[in-house]
């Protein structure tokens, strides 16, 4: 998701301090941005963003919209935008940005149609990084932009190795955008959801005390 959304659905709901805040690291748009808190000037900071040229993003507009529509993907009355622009990745959600969790969850249950909208682009944007999203969405962003990036980008920020990182994820098969981060060799656990995420980490914290 964008930043707007890490910040309506988790950072507005954390009771911590500043110097706490600042060891969030956020990368929004599956790591094709990267912001870090400033607790003296106690605003968010981008680190980096890679945005993709206007036309390039126009061009994808095009593909997603095109394709949703031949596939028959298209909704009529949706929740919000179905194809959001984020600057960096140009995302289609199938019943809107806004859709209830249960209305998700129900659209694709097997990712069939996901996986068949992200052929058709892939095949229309051959030099760009198309990628299976969230429970409805299928994302793009620059070539060899993508999660992978992101992880590369916070080892480097926090000199980590591999061995040092769990990662959760919820498209960690092939053509999901969890998948670059399995593919570094990066130990990660498949989830469904939050709540799985939620009960695994307590379940790992637990034997680690």
């Amino acid at each position: 998701g964008k930043f707007d959304q890490f910040e309506k659905q988790l950072i507005e709901r954390l009771d911590v301090s500043p110097r706490q805040m600042s060891r969030l690291h956020i990368m929004p748009t599956s790591g094709t941005r990267y912001l870090r808190f400033n607790d003296r000037n106690l605003e968010w900071v981008v680190q980096y963003a890679e945005d993709l040229a206007p036309p390039k993003r126009a061009e994808i507009v095009e593909v997603l919209t095109t394709g949703a529509k031949t596939l028959g993907f298209w909704e009529t009355k949706p929740y919000g935008e179905i194809i959001e622009d984020r600057g960096s990745q140009i995302t289609y959600s199938a019943l809107g940005q806004e859709a209830p969790a249960d209305l998700k969850y129900a659209w694709d249950p097997d990712g069939a149609k996901k996986l068949s909208l992200r052929d058709f682009a892939a095949e229309r944007l051959p030099e760009l990084e198309v990628h299976v999203g969230g429970t409805t969405s299928v994302d793009v962003t620059e070539a060899g932009i993508d999660k992978a990036y992101g992880m590369r980008q916070l080892m480097s920020h926090l000199d980590l190795t591999r061995r040092e990182i769990l990662f959760f994820g919820d498209k960690l098969e092939v053509g999901g955008n969890d998948y670059p981060v399995k593919a570094m060799g990066i130990d990660s656990i498949a989830v469904k959801g939050w709540e799985e995420t939620a009960l695994a980490l307590e379940a790992i914290i637990e034997v680690a005390e």
